[in-house]
């Protein structure tokens, strides 16, 4: 494999915010195995030039809408909350605002790419992940983000996964992820559209509400395309990865599946087509210039990964709660240990643990996937799994079971 080429500084880029590359050395140590695996010989310049200026652009569509929903009262054009959830529920309109028929008209024009068949399949094989997605969307791509500055930052600037917001958003984070593989959840009326057109909107109106007041120059826009398409690589390609280091068997079929499916949830969220990829190897190359991209790690990394695990001991349990907790965290320790390694459990300042929680994961899923028995069970299993996800979660009642609610300063009535 031909060694890759020293990059130029940022400078070379002065239209790139600063963060820019700006810790390309520790990220090329943090990617090795990702660009083995992305079989990336030679950095793209044009593709990290490219990702260099989406630092600076935002969901045009979105931001349209934001606009509208910080008209002031009696303006005609003003777009309330309660019209954008009746539009997503119902469609627009006579008389809606210009603004939100426009964005309505975007995320309803379904690409002609969109295939029903594969993205079912998606959903179906996203599902039958179980445990193993959610173990590796919160550890490898949740905490495992946290290792780079800019989106840690607007989480902690935001109240986003602090003190005691911190169940709640995660609670949200993980609603969202188990009806995108809902049956039928991503047909106009399902709840998974309606939810992350709703995300969408929540973006546009951050972007709108901070963007006046955030280091734009340090750090790009507060919610660009080049962090888009980074967090939609965490949801795919990453997974696929992640489920695989659990011993879970993905085939060349699943896995464009997968990738059709968060493709198209990518488009519903506004990621411009550029980073919207059709392969796994595709996002797996994508990744890896994203990661040289990014900046290193602040302060908001160990507080939000600290503010993560430790909240594993806050969930509802139906019994013995306190132990259960206590095991919930530590075999969360166990797992990020592994995932991450011991640099980055440092950096985020957590404690390592002994990695049991693998290779007994893994067992567990040698039966699960590879007997015929397992796999007879695996959609049941799948189920009870979102349900005890969310009854941790929720409470078991599983009331307010929904995605976040849109920031200050827009209009909510």
């Amino acid at each position: 494999m031909a060694v890759l080429p020293m990059s130029p500084s940022p400078s070379s880029h002065p239209a790139h915010p600063a963060r820019h590359r700006e810790a390309e050395p520790r990220n090329r140590r943090l990617g090795r195995a990702l660009r083995a695996v992305a079989r990336v010989e030679e950095v793209d310049e044009s593709l990290l030039a490219e990702i260099g200026a989406a630092f600076g652009r935002v969901d045009g569509p979105g931001a349209r809408l934001a606009e509208a929903m910080r008209r002031p009262a009696g303006d005609p054009q003003r777009v309330t909350h309660a019209r954008l959830d009746r539009a997503l529920r119902d469609g627009a309109e006579p008389g809606d605002p210009e603004a939100l028929v426009a964005f309505l008209a975007t995320v309803e024009a379904t690409p002609a790419w969109v295939d029903p068949a594969l993205l079912a399949r998606g959903q179906r094989v996203y599902h039958r992940f179980g445990q193993n997605a959610a173990d590796v969307l919160l550890q490898l791509s949740l905490i495992g983000g946290y290792r780079f500055g800019g989106p840690t930052d607007l989480l902690v600037a935001t109240g986003g996964l602090h003190g005691d917001a911190t169940v709640r958003r995660l609670a949200e984070t993980q609603y969202w992820a188990t009806t995108l593989s809902r049956p039928g959840g991503l047909e106009r009326d399902g709840e998974a559209w309606r939810l992350t057109v709703h995300v969408r909107a929540m973006h546009a109106l951050v972007n709108a509400t901070f963007a006046p007041r955030w280091d734009v120059a340090r750090w790009g826009q507060p919610i660009n395309q080049a962090d888009q398409a980074a967090t939609l690589g965490l949801f795919d390609a990453v997974v696929l990865l992640g489920v695989r280091a659990l011993g879970v068997p993905v085939s060349r079929e699943d896995s464009r599946a997968v990738m059709h499916l968060w493709r198209y949830v990518g488009w519903l969220l506004g990621v411009e087509d550029r980073f919207l990829v059709a392969t796994e190897r595709e996002r797996h190359r994508l990744n890896y210039h994203l990661l040289l991209a990014q900046a290193d790690l602040t302060p908001a990394g160990p507080l939000l990964a600290q503010a993560v695990v430790d909240a594993q001991r806050d969930l509802h349990y139906p019994d013995r709660a306190r132990w259960r907790g206590w095991w919930a965290r530590e075999r969360m320790l166990s797992m990020l240990t592994v995932f991450l390694g011991p640099q980055s459990m440092r950096e985020l300042g957590l404690p390592r643990r002994p990695p049991w929680a693998h290779p007994l994961t893994i067992a567990t899923n040698l039966w699960r996937y590879r007997t015929p028995w397992g796999r007879r069970g695996l959609d049941a299993w799948g189920t009870r799994v979102r349900e005890r996800v969310m009854a941790r979660y929720f409470g078991p009642d599983g009331a307010a079971r929904s995605v976040g609610a849109l920031p200050e300063g827009s209009a909510v009535s």
